[in-house]
């Protein structure tokens, strides 16, 4: 059975920082691309980052660009999202997906394996 848990949600004044941490288990993701995706209260999800396979690429939503990093620990099966400079309008669960593909991408639909989700909540 494959499992992505996510952790390192939790509550940051704005300006601050979190790490978000998503644990593969029961399947490899190593020749794999991995997002993160986030969802907002009476929002749709909405894409944030992804990594290609090698974790050669990356690729992010513009809300987030120069904020954000997405990195990955393939030997762990671990993807990371390291996110500063934290602002109230990026307070969402925060999902962690693998992709069906080896390159990133920014589609949903792309995506077949999906984590739980971790709350991220920006305090002004």
């Amino acid at each position: 059975q494959v499992q992505l848990v996510e952790s390192g949600g939790g509550l940051v004044q704005a300006g601050g920082s979190l790490r978000l941490s998503c644990a593969a288990s029961g399947r490899t993701f190593t020749n794999y691309a991995m997002g993160w995706f986030r969802q907002a209260p009476g929002k749709e999800r909405e894409f944030v980052a992804t990594i290609n396979w090698s974790g050669s690429s990356t690729y992010y939503a513009d809300s987030v660009k120069g904020r954000f990093t997405i990195s990955r620990n393939s030997a762990k099966n671990t993807v990371y999202l390291q996110m500063n400079s934290l602002k109230p309008e990026d307070t969402a669960v925060y999902y962690c997906a693998g992709c069906r593909r080896s390159f990133t991408s920014t589609v949903q639909s792309d995506y077949n394996y999906w984590g739980q989700g971790t709350q991220v909540t920006v305090s002004s």
